[in-house]
C-alpha cells in the first residue's frame, strides 16, 4: 500500500469545510429544482389526461341524453297510434316524472346519511374547553 493520496483525497484535503458545505447545498438545491421539475412535469401530463377524460364523459353524458330525448320521442309516437297524441304526451311525462321522483327520492336518503368530519367536529369542540382551563390555572 501506497501512502500517495488519490486526486479526490488531495482536493477533500485542501477545500474547507465551508466549500464543502457549499457545495453539499448547491447540490441539495440542484436535486430540490429537477424534483419540483419533475413533478411539474407529471401533473402537467396527469390534468392533461384528466382535461381529455372528463370531456368525453361530458359528452358521453350528452349523447345519452340526447338518446333518451329521442327514445322518449318514439314511445310517445308509439302510444299516440294506442291512445292519441296528447294522452301519450302525458303518458310519458309520467313516467318520467315517476323516475325523477324515485330519484329525487333515493338521493334524498343518500345525502341523510353524509356525516361531514364529525370526530373534526368533536376534537374542535373541545379546543375551547382545554383554552378556559389554561386560563384558571393562571
Amino acid at each position: 500500500m501506497t501512502d500517495n493520496p488519490t486526486p479526490s483525497e488531495q482536493q477533500a484535503a485542501n477545500t474547507s469545510l465551508g466549500d464543502l458545505l457549499g457545495e453539499v447545498t448547491r447540490d441539495l438545491s440542484e436535486l430540490m429544482r429537477q424534483e419540483i421539475n419533475l413533478a411539474k412535469a407529471e401533473l402537467k401530463e396527469s390534468g392533461t389526461r384528466a382535461g381529455k377524460g372528463a370531456g368525453m364523459l361530458g359528452a358521453a353524458g350528452y349523447a345519452a341524453l340526447m338518446a333518451i330525448f329521442f327514445l322518449s320521442i318514439a314511445l310517445w309516437w308509439a302510444l299516440g297510434h294506442l291512445v292519441g297524441n296528447a294522452w301519450s304526451g302525458v303518458i310519458v311525462a309520467v313516467i318520467w316524472g315517476v323516475i325523477a321522483g324515485v330519484l329525487f327520492a333515493l338521493g334524498r336518503s343518500q345525502l341523510k346519511k353524509v356525516q361531514g368530519a364529525p370526530r373534526t367536529a368533536e376534537t374542535l369542540g373541545k379546543i375551547p374547553d382545554a383554552l378556559k382551563r389554561n386560563e384558571e390555572n393562571r
